[in-house]
């Protein structure tokens, strides 16, 4: 019971300062926004662990497109599957005891890279790309937004994966000192 309860508050904290962050840093624009984020998916799961990391990662980006972060309903699946697969690659890479750096570093630039190449192949290339035309007719996809999600689901992604990913790495050791884990 009371590992259970650790674990809900844990994650509810994490949820709720990442969803406070995305408010705040919104009219700082992407790059602020998405490192933060990045940073707190990477603190969730690699200070309270898999599973508060996934459920971080899948209901965050929900909560961004109620909070208009998010710029496009369609978008919200493809940056669950980015967030988890970048939450669950730290994971099972840098293991949620691991203090070796060589594999959180490891961890960190192939969970950015991963989460990077997934909303690109997901957002650019099979909605802007594949299923454009009948998302455009269907109306579910206004053509400046057909436009500017390719280059929102691009390069930034993966930088602010990097940031985010080394922000947390820094204030990680400190955070578990702090718990004593």
């Amino acid at each position: 019971m009371r590992k259970k309860l650790l674990w809900i508050t844990e994650t509810a904290v994490m949820l709720a300062l990442l969803v406070a962050l995305q408010a705040i840093t919104k009219p700082a624009g992407q790059l602020v926004t998405g490192s933060f984020v990045n940073a707190v998916l990477a603190v969730t799961v690699l200070v309270a662990g898999i599973y508060s990391g996934i459920t971080v990662a899948i209901i965050s980006p929900v909560l961004a497109y109620l909070l208009s972060i998010a710029p496009q309903i369609l978008t919200v699946p493809a940056i669950m599957v980015g967030n988890t697969l970048y939450v669950v690659l730290l994971y099972w890479i840098a293991g949620k005891d691991s203090k070796k750096i060589v594999r959180q570093i490891a961890a960190w630039l192939c969970a950015a890279a991963a989460k990077f190449a997934a909303l690109y192949a997901i957002v650019a290339w099979l909605i802007c790309g594949v299923l454009a035309q009948s998302l455009l007719a269907s109306g579910m996809l206004k053509a400046p937004m057909l436009k500017a999600l390719p280059a929102t689901f691009s390069w930034p992604q993966l930088f602010t994966a990097l940031i985010g990913g080394a922000v947390a790495l820094m204030i990680i050791p400190v955070l578990r000192k702090a718990l004593r884990r």
